[in-house]
């Protein structure tokens, strides 16, 4: 890949909440990259693009966006659309006359055997192929994740992972709400795919895959209630569940070791920061009221520490973007990483469906 200084000039394909409130705003913050295009036919978004974005160009599908790409000198695709779309147009870019490289949002496909053919499609045609698998730089995880590698826990035994949703009825014409498999819908592949990342970048490997995958809501098609245990390589177990049933969630996370625990609730605050307008160069952004912090310790001794969230980074990613293409750095995640997720989403799926343990390895 060519080492450059120049802006990295981008286009989103997508406008609604990934290209507007998560990709939009962390390109147009970094210096990095210059956010030449929009891709969005729909007209409220393409006026709510041309008001916070207004030197980008929009662009009606990507159709034109391919057409256009070397008049507007463009050097990164981020495949913001739905989940259907994420193979069909990250191969379209790869497959450009010019050097286009590519991140997808999360999921990188519906199917492993899918990932596995992009993958090898970007490494035959040397361009970058990245997941935004945003939620590794979520502020809860960051601290778990110190605090696990300051041996604060002792051993690790156990991680619960919890993303709970009260959403009791389906929005009514949402793609994720579709049941054709192609839609990659659902829960499993919506926060199931974030919260098996994270269990997986710290644990490694999963060797055992059990999942209980539910469709609970009157009317709803696709799952929306979900819980899905891994056995690592490692010898970690990690439990994760899903929902948008949860009247009153469970704690975020709860870690154990043997010789403390953590354990913290409350959402990740940046989600609803950009979705609000904020910005990661915004004074605060990121950072956690202490009232939110988790506490680390072990309760029968009622020495329990508060433990000051580490200031959330979702700008992290798209710097290792910049650090992949302008330096040949590895990138922000790999493809293999985001293939590895997937094997662990099919494995739950078979695992729900047979009702039986599937072994990975």
């Amino acid at each position: 890949m060519s080492s450059t200084t120049a802006p990295i000039r981008t286009a989103i394909v997508g406008y609604g909440l990934a290209g507007s409130a998560f990709h939009a705003p962390l390109i147009a913050a970094d210096p990095a990259f210059e956010l030449a295009a929009i891709v969005t036919a729909n007209p409220d978004r393409r006026a709510q693009a041309r008001a916070t974005h207004p030197a980008a160009t929009l662009l009606d599908g990507p159709d034109e966006l391919f057409a256009r790409a070397r008049e507007l000198a463009l050097d990164l695709v981020v495949v913001a659309s739905p989940n259907r779309t994420h193979v069909e147009l990250a191969n379209r870019a790869l497959d450009h006359d010019r050097t286009l490289h590519v991140v997808v949002d999360k999921p990188l496909a519906a199917s492993v055997e899918e990932a596995r053919a992009l993958a090898n499609h970007a490494n035959a045609r040397n361009r970058l192929l990245t997941v935004f698998h945003n939620r590794r730089w979520d502020g809860d995880f960051l601290t778990a994740r110190r605090l696990i590698d300051r041996g604060d826990l002792g051993e690790v035994v156990r991680w619960e992972s919890h993303f709970d949703r009260w959403r009791p009825a389906p929005r009514d014409g949402a793609w994720r709400e579709l049941p054709d498999p192609a839609e990659a819908g659902g829960l499993l592949f919506d926060l199931g795919t974030h919260v098996i990342d994270q269990s997986l970048l710290l644990f490694g490997p999963a060797r055992t895959v059990y999942a209980e995958i539910d469709v609970r809501r009157p009317s709803a098609r696709v799952d929306d209630d979900v819980f899905v245990a891994v056995t690592h390589d490692s010898g970690v177990r990690s439990h994760h569940w899903v929902t948008n049933i949860a009247a009153q969630p469970a704690p975020r996370l709860r870690v154990l070791g043997t010789g403390a625990a953590y354990v913290k609730h409350g959402l990740d605050v940046q989600e609803a920061a950009l979705r609000d307008g904020a910005g990661p160069n915004d004074p605060g952004f990121g950072t956690e009221a202490e009232s939110a912090w988790g506490t680390l310790g072990v309760s029968d001794d009622g020495e329990l520490l508060r433990v000051r969230t580490e200031p959330g980074r979702y700008a992290a990613f798209y710097e290792g973007v910049a650090a992949a293409l302008n330096e040949g750095a590895p990138p922000p995640v790999s493809a293999a990483e985001a293939i590895a997720v997937l094997e662990v989403l099919e494995a739950a799926r078979a695992s729900s469906r047979t009702q039986t343990t599937i072994t990975l390895r």
